[in-house]
């Protein structure tokens, strides 16, 4: 029982916010209030949550030497010691077989995005943390194939201009966390996170802005291409572009502004203004294609 309390903290239960991104397929296909589709996203939601903890548990503990020079991350369990090297191994293998079987009881579609997520994710942890730019599009590809995979474990095919829209906006917040690294460590990013070297903020927010740009202009075109007019019967969509400028807005103030960003689930927990703002976002899309 005293091994529950610390490997539930290395599962970062804060960060399985990220895996809200299941449900935008669910949402744009018109199913949201369907039981039995929402039911297989939230089964899905759940998967993601556990896979994804034990990709923490996993990263915690090839990085355990790193994470004792970081301010933060070394009050983790297994660097601070109060979980110890062989109960994590054991709760990750465990944690990850039961997710990995879980997802194919959804579909083999579903289980095969799963399977790819979970190989890239231990691929970034072992190697490609470590290469300048892969190492952000891996952080990216976790986002995007939380999209994809809400799509496949409905069935339901997902717009092109959507798509499109979730890669920018994954690189724009994996952008957003290595920002905000490199601004918080300093001259320590060499002993946690060597691969920080090989940026610099000048080029980083270059690349911020690409992401910025694509994620705008993309989900823009999707809420006026025909096909979405088509499918959704109404030309309104376009109505919730100011919300998602406003939410985009307000992220880069509170990166550049405030130097958050290291943690978008933090972000999304605890900023007001930002809550509001997705959650205006929602009921006015809700209100437009379901109303």
């Amino acid at each position: 029982m005293r091994l529950i309390r610390p490997i539930l903290i290395s599962l970062r239960p804060r960060q399985w916010t990220k895996n809200f991104f299941i449900f935008p397929a669910l949402l744009f296909s018109k199913n949201l209030f369907l039981p039995e589709l929402l039911l297989t996203a939230l089964s899905a939601f759940l998967i993601f949550c556990f896979l994804s903890g034990s990709v923490y548990l996993f990263n915690d503990l090839i990085d355990r030497k790193e994470d004792l020079r970081h301010p933060e991350k070394a009050k983790r369990p297994i660097a601070a010691g109060t979980l110890s090297v062989g109960a994590a191994r054991g709760a990750m293998i465990l944690i990850a077989t039961a997710s990995l079987g879980a997802s194919l009881l959804i579909n083999s579609e579903f289980a095969g995005v799963v399977f790819a997520f979970f190989l890239i994710q231990l691929t970034y942890s072992l190697w490609l943390k470590q290469i300048v730019l892969l190492d952000i599009f891996s952080i990216a590809a976790g986002f995007f194939l939380r999209v994809f995979a809400g799509a496949e474990a409905i069935r339901v095919p997902i717009s092109s201009w959507l798509l499109l829209c979730a890669i920018f906006l994954s690189l724009f917040l994996a952008l957003g966390k290595r920002r905000s690294e490199m601004v918080m460590l300093g001259n320590d990013a060499v002993g946690s996170r060597p691969v920080l070297t090989q940026y610099n903020l000048v080029f980083v927010d270059q690349m911020v802005s690409v992401a910025t740009a694509g994620t705008v202009l993309s989900y823009s075109l999707y809420t006026l291409s025909p096909e979405t007019v088509e499918k959704f019967h109404s030309k309104n969509l376009w109505l919730t572009i100011p919300i998602v400028l406003y939410g985009i807005f307000r992220y880069l103030f509170l990166i550049y502004q405030r130097g958050d960003g290291g943690s978008p689930e933090k972000i999304l927990l605890s900023d007001n203004p930002l809550i509001l703002s997705i959650g205006l976002y929602l009921l006015v899309v809700v209100y437009i294609l379901y109303l």
